[in-house]
């Protein structure tokens, strides 16, 4: 009997832009609102935000969440975060089995550059 070589991927996030607004104050740059939606055990590919100054607040549930140089910390429903721009997420991941969390993020970007640029695969 052959072995079952079915691999189970872990869910990852799905991001749905609420708001895209140039800055009329702020030439070349981008203000973007959206809603990151993590399903129960969802993990986000390490990645970065390019250029963008990124603010987080978490709407439901429960967050982990690692920038480089920095511990994994642990977000809860009304808390918020900053990232830096540059700045290398290692970790992101929804901490329930069982619950979805979801975050509002805004994103300071220079017009035209991508949201989130996830690592090469290693």
């Amino acid at each position: 009997m052959a072995a079952d070589t079915t691999v189970s991927k872990q869910p990852s996030e799905t991001l749905t832009p609420l708001l895209e607004q140039a800055l009329p104050n702020v030439k070349g740059k981008t203000f973007t609102s959206a809603i990151v939606d993590f399903p129960p055990n969802a993990r986000a590919v390490p990645h970065r935000h390019g250029s963008a100054f990124v603010y987080a607040y978490v709407l439901q549930g429960t967050v982990r969440s690692q920038l480089a140089g920095g511990p994994v910390r642990t977000y809860h429903q009304g808390q918020n975060w900053v990232e830096q721009p540059g700045a290398h997420h290692l970790l992101t991941e929804n901490t329930s089995r069982t619950k979805s969390t979801k975050l509002l993020v805004i994103f300071i970007s220079n017009t035209g550059d991508k949201l989130k640029v996830d690592d090469p695969p290693k």
